[in-house]
């Protein structure tokens, strides 16, 4: 039903969202033994969020070198383009390309964003990269990777967030971090509300300052929180497949997205890492339909909001825009 509305994505991981086959070979190739981290059927292998947290790392490994990102860069593109996705927003860390170190950072900057051009000629698909500290890293590397995003921020890197593990420090923690990007004319995202209650929200909103909030599904339990979000437009970058396949909801009639799409709050909709979650984004919306009775207004309207909260320039957001209004 939704297939003919492009689509937007705001809340994709890079590394999560590597086929497993593309990981599988790439460990292959380098012989290296990759233990634990692919179940019998081949896909990814882990219970729970911490050891989701585990094998993600595990994958993610196997990527030593720019020319692997750029190759990584085309799988992932290629993978949203046939779901119909015109613009994503991929998080990218310097912890994992080149060990936080600027000068290295650039070189895997570089390929990453050869293989985005590629793909834009190809299959007219955007990309734009949001440098993402690791909470559970701790601040001081946050510091070093906020300094990695202020060094390269401009029309490819436009965003700065952080994601990991929520219960790992508090938000204030990394304010140092994010009034670095902020100066250096980066949107802010946070991972919240996913795992510490709609309290962490409400901390990520005041120590932080982002205009989205990665998850942010756990505000439905605090009223006043979700009037806030209201008022102030902030985004919610909603992955459902991801809550549902990690526990945090335990089936699909019972997420909250279309309680608070209906009560006013900007929701986005995306899958996060989705061969970890077995979903794409053409099934992440098919579920939502099937459940709540989506209709290809609602998934236009909910794609127009989250091209407005997109970390693009005012050219690109107009012509996603248009996109969506000439399908109409």
């Amino acid at each position: 039903m939704t297939d003919d509305v492009p689509k937007i994505e705001l809340h994709l991981h890079l590394e999560g969202a590597a086929p497993p086959a593309f990981i599988k070979g790439l460990a292959q190739e380098k012989s290296i033994r990759l233990d634990g981290v692919f179940s019998e059927n081949g896909s990814y292998a882990f219970t729970g969020f911490e050891q989701f947290l585990r094998t993600y790392e595990a994958a993610t490994s196997v990527l030593k070198t720019p020319e692997d990102y750029a190759r990584l860069t085309r799988a992932v593109l290629e993978q949203s383009a046939e779901q119909g996705v015109i613009y994503t927003e991929a998080f990218l860390s310097p912890d994992f390309c080149g060990g936080r170190d600027v000068g290295a950072w650039r070189e895997y900057l570089a390929a990453m964003q050869e293989a985005a051009a590629g793909m834009r000629n190809e299959a007219g698909i955007v990309l734009r990269g949001v440098v993402t500290c690791i909470r559970h890293f701790g601040p001081e590397k946050a510091r070093e990777t906020a300094l990695c995003a202020a060094e390269t921020a401009g029309d490819f890197i436009t965003g700065f967030g952080i994601a990991g593990d929520e219960m790992a420090g508090k938000p204030a923690d990394f304010a140092y971090s994010f009034d670095m990007a902020r100066e250096a004319g980066l949107e802010l995202t946070a991972h919240a509300g996913e795992w510490g209650g709609a309290s962490s929200v409400r901390d990520a909103l005041r120590d932080l300052k982002p205009t989205r909030i990665g998850h942010g599904v756990q505000v439905i339990d605090d009223p006043v929180l979700v009037d806030h979000l209201i008022e102030t437009g902030v985004t919610l970058e909603v992955c459902p497949g991801s809550n549902i396949a990690l526990g945090v909801y335990p089936s699909w009639d019972k997420h909250p997205i279309e309680t608070l799409r209906s009560a006013g709050v900007r929701v986005t909709v995306s899958t996060d890492d989705p061969p970890f979650f077995h979903t794409t984004l053409r099934r992440e919306y098919d579920r939502l339909a099937d459940t709540f009775g989506w209709d290809d207004e609602i998934v236009r309207e909910v794609n127009r909001t989250a091209a407005q909260a997109a970390f693009c320039d005012p050219e690109t957001r107009a012509e996603l825009l248009l996109k969506l209004e000439s399908t109409a």
